[in-house]
């Protein structure tokens, strides 16, 4: 029997479909279409410097992590709903796996997990509060380590992991900024039981052309392969790096597909903080934490920070530069909703200025780039008779669904959850569900095996 799988840009936001082509060398445009609004304003109460960037439940809720604030001032986990304007929040302690920089993932099982900045046992490299973990947290917010890192002599197992992200063969996949045996980050392997191998050591090359410090998770595509950023490093005209997208395949070996800040200026954007994520149109998007062409707007004169999207042969268009009263350093991943929309977090900025947030708490944001609304599978594979979970948006009132033009019963649950099975005679391809509003077809082909 096929154990199943549901590729999750971190396990659930995004199922991958296009095969993620490499190409060195890149061009740049921009355009100024896209629609963009702020859904929610943080505060200290709630959490603050949300950097973690969300993940899209199976109950259609977002959800996402604060770095900061909360009861005990070491950050939230944080659910949205109704548009963003109904929030509620859990409060992390101090220990292990607190200050979230990274999305969560859910996993097949349910439950969270997520990579923690710090916590584990005190290490003296990385003070008292331990050098990060790698955590699963129930929907009640029960928290279990994994993984504590800086086990290994000088920290060559990596610190201050940023990330992580289930791959097709069941294991976990993920970046630490810190550690290693040049101290730039690594990218690691870890299982569900939590023995952990490290894949690459950043730094290898001169001067870090291959980028140092990766501050973001990684996404898996559809070829095998992992995609990532790394926050400094390469060789774009910038003291250290300006941060570089690369790929890397499942034994390790690395190649870089684009250096930021090629355009004067760094207007296409500089030091990329979060995980990028692929589109139902085949592109991936993400955001860079300076940069852009609102220098002024921005304390440190050197821009609020960019959403972009890049092609996969490596051409980047900046579709969004904020100006501090929308956002500003979004440190934190998108998420493509199957309303078709990105939604991201911007860790300061926006209108809420006080005494503890001096340039604001940060934002939540809409992205519309005109993509159609779809379904999602969860697994994306499975045999004749398996359970599959649908997310969607408006499923109230469905009429039919169905594998690859083969009828399937199923139950609507919610407006944005449906329960079904593989029927009999389903063979591989598309999930479509026919809804008063029109048919909806799944991102991601699901594999009958």
């Amino acid at each position: 029997m096929v154990k199943l799988k549901w590729g999750m840009r971190g396990s659930v936001v995004m199922l991958l479909w296009a095969t993620m082509a490499v190409a060195l060398g890149a061009q740049t445009t921009r355009i100024a279409s896209p629609v963009f609004t702020t859904l929610y304003n943080f505060n200290m109460s709630g959490g603050n410097e949300p950097a973690g960037g969300l993940v899209q439940g199976t109950d259609g809720r977002l959800y996402g992590a604060t770095d900061e604030g909360g009861a005990n001032r070491y950050g939230t986990v944080f659910q949205a709903s109704g548009g963003g304007m109904k929030m509620t929040f859990r409060n992390f302690r101090n220990g292990s796996g607190h200050n979230i920089r990274s999305p969560l993932v859910q996993g097949t099982d349910g439950n969270l997990y997520g990579a923690g900045l710090y916590g584990g046992p005190s290490k003296g490299r990385c003070g008292t509060f331990g050098c990060g973990t790698i955590f699963k947290i129930t929907p009640k917010g029960v928290l279990t380590p994994l993984y504590s890192f800086c086990q290994q002599t000088n920290c060559t197992d990596g610190f201050s992991p940023r990330g992580i992200v289930e791959g097709t063969d069941g294991n976990f996949y993920g970046t630490a900024a810190e550690g290693g045996a040049h101290y730039d980050g690594t990218v690691f392997e870890i299982t569900p039981k939590g023995a952990l191998t490290t894949l690459y050591t950043f730094g290898t090359q001169t001067g870090c052309q291959d980028g140092c410090f990766p501050v973001a998770g990684l996404v898996q595509a559809t070829d095998g392969n992992f995609y990532g950023t790394t926050y400094s490093g390469g060789s774009a005209n910038c003291t250290g790096g300006c941060g570089t997208i690369f790929q890397i395949t499942p034994t390790g070996s690395l190649t870089i597909i684009y250096n930021f800040c090629e355009q004067a200026s760094c207007l296409d954007g500089e030091l990329p903080d979060g995980a990028m994520v692929q589109g139902t149109d085949g592109n991936f998007y993400g955001t860079t934490a300076s940069g852009g062409h609102n220098e002024a707007q921005c304390f440190d004169g050197e821009g609020c920070g960019t959403v972009f999207k890049v092609t996969p042969s490596g051409t980047l268009t900046t579709l969004h530069a904020f100006q501090n009263t929308d956002g500003a350093n979004p440190f934190g991943s998108l998420v493509q909703s199957t309303d078709g929309n990105f939604y991201g977090t911007t860790s300061e900025g926006g209108t809420n200025v006080n005494d503890r947030c001096l340039t604001g708490c940060g934002t939540l944001f809409r992205l519309s780039v005109g993509l159609s609304p779809f379904v999602e599978t969860n697994p994306s594979s499975g045999m004749v008779g398996a359970g599959v979970t649908i997310l969607g948006t408006n499923l109230t009132g469905a009429t039919s669904v169905t594998f690859n033009g083969t009828a399937a019963t199923f139950t609507v649950v919610s407006a944005t959850y449906i329960t079904t099975t593989v029927p009999l005679g389903a063979t591989t391809g598309t999930v479509q569900v026919v809804t008063a509003g029109g048919t909806l077809s799944s991102n991601v082909p699901v594999i009958v095996n």
